[in-house]
């Protein structure tokens, strides 16, 4: 039988943000669960978020740390000093609600067999951030995992930490391979085909800005990258070729739509989704 004390240890790896930092400390400092540590990754200059930090150390407990950039490399360093019973994964640019630690532990709780949760993602309004996350709470398994999941939601009892180990450096923002995304949903394919037990919890929310829609050079570049990591997982854990195709198909109509349309701009957003898609998987 678990303990039903649970504490958190946030990991949160940053790079080149400073007032969004902030807001996550003030929402963090808002919490009414409030056993739990920040352990800080800072992969910025040296002195870039002392000032701000500094407001925050006595009222709650922050690791502060560094590691070489890279979102991975950076979680992986923040794993080697956590001491909660459940770890989550914040971006530097979420920000939770008051309750939000106090509905995981209560979750957790109710469950002793559920080895993890998930919430869904919010922007500021209270809207569902992507339209592909569920209304109803479910068990994650490896066919739904990629539409229950994303990193700034997932909060996992140690166990599976203990038993999966560090994420793969070659996904992630920083990647040096140019796998922008994909080591959140790797993490728990890994954590399911161990026998982990996982749930999407509907209600549970985190907030995080809408992505801004423009079609310039470095949006393409991180579509891109994004696309190329999200089918590389596919790959790499032997999903079948008629799930992989799906995923071909999809951007593959969007642009030929878009294109019809005159669309130009989502026309480049698709075919930069289709192209990274081909070669994630073809690596």
């Amino acid at each position: 039988m678990r303990e039903e004390s649970i504490k958190f240890s946030l990991v949160l790896a940053t790079l080149g943000r400073s007032v969004e930092v902030r807001r996550f400390l003030d929402h963090l400092d808002g919490q009414t669960f409030r056993s739990f540590e920040l352990i800080l990754i800072d992969q910025n200059a040296d002195g870039y978020l002392d000032g701000i930090l500094s407001a925050y150390e006595e009222r709650f407990c922050i690791r502060h740390l560094r590691s070489r950039k890279g979102l991975s490399r950076g979680r992986n360093v923040g794993l080697e000093h956590i001491s909660g019973n459940v770890v989550c994964f914040p971006d530097d640019d979420c920000w939770y609600p008051a309750n939000t630690l106090e509905r995981v532990a209560d979750a957790l709780n109710a469950n002793q067999n559920c080895d993890g949760i998930t919430g869904r993602a919010v922007d500021e309004s209270g809207s569902p951030h992507y339209d592909w996350f569920p209304e109803r709470d479910a068990p994650i398994d490896r066919k739904n995992v990629w539409r229950q999941a994303i990193s700034f939601t997932i909060f996992l009892r140690t166990e599976v930490i203990h038993k999966i180990g560090y994420f793969d450096e070659t996904l992630g923002v920083g990647s040096d391979l140019g796998r922008l995304s994909g080591e959140e949903t790797d993490y728990l394919i890994r954590a399911i085909d161990s026998g982990f037990n996982l749930t999407y919890h509907a209600d549970i929310c985190v907030f995080h800005p809408r992505p801004i829609s423009v079609y310039g050079r470095n949006t393409m570049r991180k579509i891109h990258g994004y696309a190329k990591g999200f089918s590389y997982v596919l790959k790499k854990h032997h999903y079948p070729f008629a799930f992989v195709s799906y995923y071909w198909v999809r951007p593959l109509g969007g642009a030929l739509v878009s294109l019809a349309k005159l669309e130009f701009g989502n026309t480049r957003y698709h075919f930069a989704v289709l192209k990274g898609r081909i070669l994630g998987w073809l690596e």
